[in-house]
């Protein structure tokens, strides 16, 4: 079909200024293999193989592969087939939704929790709903929040304050300034995945009480991983019942798909009630439901503090190794192990040159994901990444550092 404007050239330049900033995405096709995490098998553009280290995968703890976590997704697949048939209102709802609500409420603490096709949608849709629900919200955004969480304050089309991050004092000011009598919620993370610096959770809750204000916890990063049972960051410290809202997601360290929110019983309603984004959309499939049941099971118990006590000791094993090697890593509290590069060519460079010459994948993060100029590779060692791994690792980057001319002094915090 003739346009009388030229679309294509309209796409292709789109395309183009991404190339010419150096940040253009090339997705690595990689073939996941049973029983073998974080082993995978890559396939070049010209089709041929080879076996690769997977350095960059949200699967923090190897769940993905569990063989509980399979066995109960093939019987949930012989037993409802693939998928669950429809939105919750028309006839998606089955037990195996109704009981992982129920046990993502329970991990947290709250009367109830709701289930969402993804992390993403659950905060977007949740954040935009609370602004209908909330007339007049004012709702105060870390600087630093997912992007996710940005497009759900838009979306809501409430009034919205943006505070430095992790900065009280600021965060503060802004709570002074808004009127008192207008509702309140603040929106922050606990792990922040791109620095892997963590949340003061304690007092920013101490301030939602202060000026009556709701707290909504983005746990993406830090589910299954922190807390005796895998709670979270908030869990960890003992705060849980402080937040008003907790978010998580159910493809990270659960190993499987779909997003959630956990909080009181009337919340929950409202959001199930009010929300587009789950009203509208087809329910996660059994099969999926049933996997995270599994999952979940196992990172409330012995196995899964084995398995988080392990997984902090493997991420500061490596952040060590980086800086022995003299590598810019980014410093970090939790399992996020960040490397500076500073550019986004170098960055890209770097990754390929890993990829190709000693089959270590770690994705470039490149802008808009990190502002211009922080461009690295975010390293997310798991349980499963041995001693020889990790030395293979920060041999092949040594190597590379110096052979791409990149920086080695110490990154700034």
């Amino acid at each position: 079909m003739a346009y009388g404007m030229d679309y294509k050239s309209a796409f292709r330049d789109a395309v183009g200024q991404v190339r010419d900033e150096g940040r253009y995405r090339v997705f690595a096709d990689l073939k996941r293999i049973r029983g073998e995490f974080p082993r995978a098998r890559w396939r070049r553009p010209d089709g041929t193989e080879r076996d690769v280290v997977v350095w960059c995968s949200n699967d923090y703890l190897g769940m993905g592969q569990h063989p509980k976590v399979l066995d109960a997704m093939k019987d949930a697949l012989d037993e409802t087939g693939a998928g669950a048939g429809g939105t919750r209102n028309i006839s998606g709802t089955t037990r195996y939704h109704v009981e992982l609500e129920r046990s993502l409420a329970d991990l947290h603490g709250k009367d109830a929790a709701l289930l969402f096709t993804s992390g993403y949608v659950a905060n977007s849709a949740t954040l935009s709903t609370l602004a209908k629900i909330l007339p007049g919200l004012h709702i105060f955004s870390d600087a630093n929040n997912h992007a996710s969480m940005i497009e759900g304050v838009r979306f809501g089309g409430c009034e919205k304050r943006i505070w430095r991050h992790n900065d009280l004092a600021h965060l503060e000011e802004l709570l002074q300034a808004a009127p008192k009598d207008a509702p309140k919620l603040i929106a922050f993370e606990s792990v922040y995945s791109m620095d892997g610096d963590i949340a003061p959770i304690a007092e920013i809750c101490d301030l939602a009480k202060k000026y009556d204000a709701l707290t909504y916890l983005d746990e993406v990063h830090a589910v299954g991983m922190y807390g005796a049972r895998g709670g979270g960051v908030a869990e960890r410290d003992g705060v849980a019942d402080r937040v008003d809202i907790i978010e998580g997601t159910l493809g990270k360290a659960f190993g499987v798909m779909g997003g959630y929110i956990a909080a009181d019983a009337d919340i929950v309603d409202a959001v199930r009630s009010w929300a587009p984004g789950f009203i509208f959309t087809t329910s996660l499939s059994p099969v999926l439901a049933a996997g995270v049941i599994a999952s979940i099971g196992i990172l409330k118990g012995d196995e899964g503090r084995e398995l988080r006590v392990r997984h902090q000791e493997r991420a500061e094993t490596l952040k060590r190794m980086f800086k022995d090697a003299g590598l810019p890593t980014i410093e970090s509290v939790s399992h996020i192990v960040p490397v500076l590069v500073g550019d986004p060519v170098h960055t890209k460079l770097v990754s390929d040159l890993l990829l190709e010459d000693h089959g270590l994948y770690v994705q470039p993060i490149n802008y808009p994901t990190v502002p211009r100029g922080t461009e690295r590779l975010r390293f997310t060692p798991s349980p499963l990444h041995d001693d020889p791994m990790m030395g293979d690792l920060v041999r092949a980057m040594d190597a590379l550092w110096s052979k791409c001319n990149v920086a080695r002094q110490p990154a700034a915090a």
